[in-house]
């Protein structure tokens, strides 16, 4: 590291926000920085102070948060001045830079690799979903700190250059999204020949669509228990799948899965679909998904890839409605759903052929975008890092090379 650059504890440049309040004392309404707003949308969110129901971390604006939950995700970003009251979920320390330190190199500083590897080595706790370091891990880490202009040379070159990268990112997902409709109406067509039956859900089903246990009690061992983001991967998740005890998934035998059963998201999220593998027989499975259980004759992968069809979701919306945050759908909106069923066993095997073939391209697609993505946020960390560490002089460097393999 070139000199005047220098190595010292975060709490001498930096000054740590420690006033908590009560929302409803400040007014109507304020901006609210909470890790799920953070984690959507990346900033804050204006919400009514009654609504907000535990004491918060009080900000003026200015300050960069950083997240002592989860170090590892590196939650990081600069609180805006806003007419309205701020204020910030506890699991955020608030810090206010000094006149050694530059507010928007101290959020890259704080983003570095090198910082999220130090206080990932000091977490507490022994679950890996709910990991925190103390305010104090955060304040006293020892961090390069260059001579002030060069921090805003810094600050310049990785505004432009993140911002550069993020709009790649962007164009990635909005590619995707895309593609999602894209696939989706294709299956819909698929579904749609005229010599298919039109029929009801419920006539496909051996027995009703069952909801799975609300409030299971976690364990380290057990029966494997299904949550509504396991869908997304199954098969591949079935040997990290949390579990519950053996006792407390025995009252509720109804809801063990069978090889063949199909798992349905049905609450908030809907459309995600799986078909349990042979591995999982005996797991047992969340309030938020439903097991439906195919009569003698019906594919469930067929019927998994149903559920993923706008068909599917247009009625969804219509039973459940757009007015709340955490949509629920009924097992008997759901055993009437309509859609059109291939009527003998050539049908059947003619559209498993097709849709198979659009969810085999959909995924090619999809991984090639994903690892787009995942190159873009390895290099834009990489830079943030190398920058804030003074690997290279940023008044002569360009980060034109980070996107080399992610065409535009």
């Amino acid at each position: 590291m070139t000199s005047p650059w220098r190595m010292l504890p975060l709490w001498s440049v930096a000054t740590a926000g420690r006033e908590v309040v009560e929302p409803t004392d400040l007014g109507d309404e304020v901006v609210h920085y909470s890790i799920p707003s953070v984690d959507a949308t990346g900033t804050g969110q204006v919400e009514k102070s009654e609504s907000i129901k535990s004491a918060k971390l009080r900000l003026t604006g200015g300050e960069v948060l950083i997240s002592k939950l989860n170090p590892r995700k590196s939650r990081v970003l600069s609180v805006a001045a806003s007419s309205l009251p701020i204020v910030s979920s506890t699991e955020f320390v608030g810090l206010r830079a000094g006149s050694a330190l530059d507010s928007r190199y101290l959020a890259y500083l704080l983003q570095s690799d090198f910082i999220r590897q130090e206080l990932d080595a000091r977490v507490q706790s022994v679950t890996r979903s709910h990991q925190r370091v103390a305010p104090e891990d955060i304040t006293h880490l020892h961090v390069a700190v260059a001579p002030v202009p060069e921090q805003r040379r810094i600050a310049d070159f990785l505004d432009g250059e993140t911002a550069r990268i993020d709009r790649l990112a962007h164009l990635r997902s909005r590619q995707a999204h895309l593609l999602e409709e894209r696939f989706g109406l294709a299956l819909d067509n698929a579904f749609k020949n005229a010599a298919y039956e039109p029929t009801r859900l419920k006539y496909l089903l051996a027995v009703k669509p069952r909801y799975g246990v609300l409030v299971p009690q976690f364990s380290d061992s057990g029966v494997r228990f299904i949550r509504v983001n396991d869908l997304l991967d199954l098969a591949g998740r079935a040997d990290s799948l949390a579990k519950i005890p053996d006792d407390l998934s025995s009252q509720y035998a109804r809801t063990v899965t069978r090889p063949g059963d199909v798992l349905l998201s049905v609450v908030g999220t809907m459309g995600r679909s799986a078909v349990v593998p042979p591995q999982l027989a005996g797991a047992n499975m969340a309030r938020a998904v439903a097991s439906l259980r195919t009569r003698r004759g019906v594919s469930p992968e067929l019927l998994a890839t149903w559920l993923t069809t706008p068909s599917f979701l247009r009625q969804a919306s219509d039973v459940t409605g757009s007015d709340t945050a955490q949509p629920t759908l009924g097992m008997e909106d759901l055993s009437n759903f309509r859609l059109s069923w291939p009527v003998d066993e050539r049908g059947r095997d003619e559209l498993l052929r097709i849709t198979s073939t659009i969810r085999r391209h959909q995924r090619k697609l999809t991984e090639l975008l994903e690892a787009q993505r995942r190159v873009l946020a390895e290099r834009r960390q990489a830079l943030i890092t190398a920058a804030v560490t003074g690997q290279f002089d940023v008044s002569t460097a360009s980060g034109r090379n980070v996107t080399d393999g992610v065409s535009a």
